[in-house]
């Protein structure tokens, strides 16, 4: 027990409480709607990697599921947590969109201040949104070309990703459907509050908890680039349940929430580049350990992974022949080797149907 009483968790604790609530202890009969709310958004910085997030998740998934979802509007992406490209449902971009608004201005005037000296920002989202009404959709190019006409010697790249900060914006469909790449294309999104509400702060950061719980006010911080959020923790302490680290660090979690048993197993996963599985913590020991994290974690760079009994054991890549790369990064078994291997072939299978796949291992 903790000095106040309270819980200790161990890392293994912590692992299995997370695998739990990021699906991945098993896959389930969810719908992909269904599915990203409550995993709270999906990763979709590159086209394919929601589409993997969801396979390993979900019993019965097809890449048409999803790609029908970003057709009608029901999932939209948008630059969204850590200011990088996400996949969340209508309703949780209406909810997340205002409490990010500070981050992204941050970014935006750190990234493109420089740039956009002597323009008026407010003028810019303003006119933007005009030209977006009345154009439907425009490429980030375009707008930016487009603002800038009535902005001599304004930088038309930095004008548009100004307002890819600024402004409310969705990539409709098909950018971010399965192999789908290319200019983003901008939309105005409608019904999003200009500023949230503390209401808000609040259900995101329960929602939080319910998508990756137990976590510190610094877990918190790190999986959504807000800052000031250790006021709104208690704000909540009163219906929170709190536990301790190992290294004596507060947790918070949903009352509801519980610890799946320590010797519960956990399948072989692949997951696909930036999983939040493994970004949403500022201590990431629950699901790899430090020397682990430094060759997966570089720079900007998250890479593909592969989890034995819930933790990062290899990274993987997959080429243009069907060949999918497994490098180890710590010892696995023989029974844990065949597991992936046999794993790897479903992914692939998933990823390109009847077509020549083979598994290798580097090392």
């Amino acid at each position: 027990m903790g000095a106040r009483g309270t819980a200790v968790l161990s890392p293994r604790a912590l692992n299995r409480a997370l695998l739990g609530r990021q699906l991945l202890l098993g896959r389930v009969d969810l719908g992909v709607a269904e599915a990203t709310e409550h995993l709270f958004g999906l990763n979709a910085q590159d086209a394919d990697l929601a589409y993997f997030a969801l396979w390993n998740r979900l019993e019965r998934f097809a890449v048409q599921d999803l790609t029908v979802a970003i057709e009608r509007g029901v999932l939209v992406r948008s630059t969204m947590m850590r200011a990088t490209q996400h996949l969340m449902s209508a309703a949780d971009f209406r909810l997340v969109r205002p409490v990010l608004a500070p981050l992204l201005r941050r970014v935006q005037r750190n990234a493109f201040g420089g740039r956009t000296t002597g323009v008026d920002l407010g003028e810019l989202v303003a006119d933007a949104a005009e030209l977006l009404d009345g154009n439907g959709i425009l490429t980030r190019p375009e707008l930016g070309r487009a603002l800038a006409r009535t902005r001599p010697g304004a930088d038309a790249q930095a004008l548009g990703w100004t307002v890819q900060y600024l402004l409310a914006l969705v990539h409709p469909a098909p950018s971010g459907t399965w192999g789908k790449r290319g200019a983003t294309p901008f939309a105005v999104f409608p019904g999003v509050p200009e500023a949230a509400t503390a209401d808000d702060v609040r259900e995101l950061i329960r929602r939080y908890l319910a998508a990756f719980g137990p976590a510190t006010v610094a877990d918190a911080r790190t999986w959504s680039g807000v800052s000031g959020l250790r006021e709104i923790f208690e704000q909540l302490r009163p219906e929170l349940r709190t536990y301790t680290d190992e290294a004596g660090r507060e947790l918070f979690d949903l009352p509801d929430q519980e610890i799946p048993p320590l010797d519960l197993p956990a399948p072989v996963r692949l997951l696909a580049e930036f999983d939040a599985t493994l970004l949403a913590h500022a201590d990431r020991t629950r699901v790899m350990t430090e020397p682990i994290r430094r060759q997966v974690c570089q720079g900007a760079a998250v890479a593909a992974t592969v989890l034995v009994d819930g933790t990062v054991a290899a990274t993987w890549t997959k080429d243009r022949t069907g060949v999918l790369t497994v490098v180890p990064l710590r010892s696995i078994s023989a029974a844990d080797r065949a597991a992936i291997e046999a794993e790897a072939l479903r992914l692939l299978e998933f990823a390109a149907p009847g077509a020549v796949h083979d598994v290798r291992f580097s090392g």
